[in-house]
């Protein structure tokens, strides 16, 4: 029986056919390489063409500190700042904003009495959650607020210097009392008790503790003159006890009110403790002060005038009442004058030995 043939070359042709595809793999890499790198290139002024090859961007010709092409910037929207989100008026209304140069910077959200009530139901529903967390921990949030001011310490400072026309220096200078000022109130929550409370002596067999407690929603007429100092001046305390609150920013410079808006938006402050509404506080103001479910009225940032008709109207519904003392000095040590104003007594009864 014959053995079939052998064919070698078929065999060698293959074999052959093998090396000659990796000769081509061999020399084809450096040319993929060269591809790659010519597309990692940076596009000329222009992206244009290479004319050897068509399509490519040829950047032969671009020197080396050549100015970058002109981009169109990315405005800024201002809203409003109500139960830890950034909603428009639901009017659809805004007005413009001027620096002291009459220059124009922005224009911000015209809150209505309808962002007023949402506010305030924003306002009532955290204050359960705000006033039942312990009173180290609501000063661990106000003191990560703080931290949050100082990384932005730049963009306060030129908004400060827009609304108020000072130097650099004075700006930052207001701008870190604002942040000092933020972490004096930060340190109060755990120790307003202790300032204000009391062992009362009683002639009986009795326990008698009187203690510190929030008053609930506060709705707070920031100063119009003192847009980031003054406003942190009237809302931290405010917090600081437990209270939440409903701020009408000052029309006049409203900025710095939504950049510390979105500073507590992005620390730990639970959404509704604070609400921000920019606009005008003769329209905003009687709502609030009528208002069945705000608790406090703050008029700091009200003329006489109009802070004595507010307070006739807060009257009708019991509110607790600051009065504007005017010619306030930010800078001046505050003590504990923010504070109590807002703060119930409650006092408890427990017999000795029982």
């Amino acid at each position: 029986m014959s053995t079939p043939p052998e064919h070698p070359e078929p065999a060698r042709a293959a074999a052959g056919g093998d090396s000659a595809a990796t000769d081509d793999r061999q020399h084809s890499a450096p040319e993929l390489h060269a591809e790659a790198a010519e597309l990692a290139e940076p596009l000329g002024a222009g992206g244009a063409a290479r004319p050897d090859r068509p399509g490519r961007p040829d950047t032969s010709a671009v020197p080396a500190d050549a100015p970058a092409a002109e981009r169109i910037p990315v405005r800024k929207t201002y809203k409003l700042y109500v139960g830890g989100a950034f909603p428009r008026s639901e009017s659809g209304r805004c007005y413009p904003v001027t620096g002291s140069g009459g220059a124009h910077l922005a224009n911000a959200a015209l809150a209505s009495r309808k962002d007023a009530r949402d506010a305030v139901v924003a306002a009532r529903s955290a204050f359960s959650g705000w006033a039942g967390r312990t009173a180290y921990n609501r000063g661990q949030i106000l003191y990560r607020a703080a931290e949050m001011m100082e990384g932005r310490r730049a963009q306060f400072a030129a908004e400060v210097t827009d609304a108020d026309g000072v130097d650099a220096r004075r700006a930052d200078a207001l701008v870190s009392a604002a942040i000092d000022r933020w972490v004096y109130y930060a340190g109060w929550p755990d120790k307003i008790a202790q300032v204000l409370g009391a062992a009362n002596p009683v002639s009986g067999p009795y326990f008698n503790l009187s203690r510190p407690e929030p008053t609930g929603v506060v709705a707070i007429l920031a100063p119009p003159m003192a847009p980031l100092l003054g406003l942190v001046s009237v809302v931290a305390p405010v917090i600081a006890t437990g209270n939440t609150a409903v701020v009408v920013a000052s029309e006049r410079a409203p900025l710095p009110a939504v950049t510390l808006a979105e500073v507590l938006a992005t620390s730990d402050l639970p959404g509704g403790v604070v609400n921000i509404l920019t606009g005008r506080a003769g329209e905003l103001a009687p709502h609030l002060a009528s208002h069945a479910d705000v608790d406090g009225l703050d008029l700091t940032g009200a003329d006489p005038g109009t802070a004595a008709e507010l307070e006739r109207s807060a009257a009708q519904t019991l509110k607790r009442v600051l009065r504007p003392g005017g010619g306030e000095d930010w800078l001046a040590d505050p003590g504990t004058s923010r504070m109590t104003p807002f703060l119930e007594t409650k006092t408890v009864w427990h017999p000795i030995g029982a």
